[in-house]
């Protein structure tokens, strides 16, 4: 079964894309960092304003817990792609909201590998 897979009953999707912020804090000096120790949640909150600046409608910013990429982060993942950016300034979020979510295409040099 793929999770991506759509049946005509499905209601219509409630939000064109999630976009999901790791903001995982975990305790100073944790081995494998946090997202949130690397300011994840000023660039979500960023995120959140500019996308309303953009006229972006029909799409959600949401915080997440832990991605499980903590060493590669912040990070965040957006849906339904499955694509998994790095942020870790407001124009790696400009970047991202202008090039991935109003224009369709990738911010590739902001990509995470697989």
């Amino acid at each position: 079964m793929t999770t991506n897979s759509r049946v005509a009953a499905d209601p219509a999707p409630y939000f064109d894309a999630h976009l999901f912020v790791c903001c995982n804090r975990r305790p100073e000096g944790h081995a494998r960092g946090s997202c949130a120790a690397k300011g994840a949640e000023g660039l979500r909150d960023y995120m959140k304003a500019r996308a309303k600046e953009l006229g972006l409608h029909n799409i959600r910013v949401n915080s997440a817990g832990c991605l499980d990429r903590c060493e590669l982060g912040p990070c965040l993942v957006i849906y339904p792609e499955g694509i998994w950016y790095k942020i870790e300034t407001k124009s790696d979020i400009d970047a991202i909201l202008e090039q991935h979510v109003r224009d369709g295409g990738r911010a590739s040099d902001l990509m995470l590998p697989a």
